[in-house]
């Protein structure tokens, strides 16, 4: 099964509250690369140029935690969702 196949099983159910949160958005202004939508596997990170700001739609998010330490500035607030909200993996 192909990846794309197997993303397609992912159900989330988002809370109204981000679990993720940028601790200081001018930090990301600064930032030269922006790694942090390139190290998140779901793409939820996304640098808006026209509002100098990074996006993150957290409802996507697959809970791998990978920007807990991708951030070189340390920038992400990162935590699991409450409880019964997130992502919930099927497997098929």
């Amino acid at each position: 099964m192909k990846i794309e196949d197997r993303l397609f099983l992912v159900k989330f159910n988002p809370d109204k509250e981000s679990h993720l949160v940028i601790k200081d958005r001018k930090t990301c202004r600064h930032c030269e690369f922006k790694p942090c939508q390139y190290f998140c596997p779901a793409q939820v990170y996304e640098w808006d140029e026209e509002q100098k700001l990074i996006t993150v739609a957290y409802e996507g998010c697959f809970e791998c935690g990978a920007c807990r330490t991708g951030c070189p500035y340390l920038n992400i607030d990162w935590r699991y969702p409450k409880g019964g909200y997130g992502v919930a993996f099927r497997y098929g």
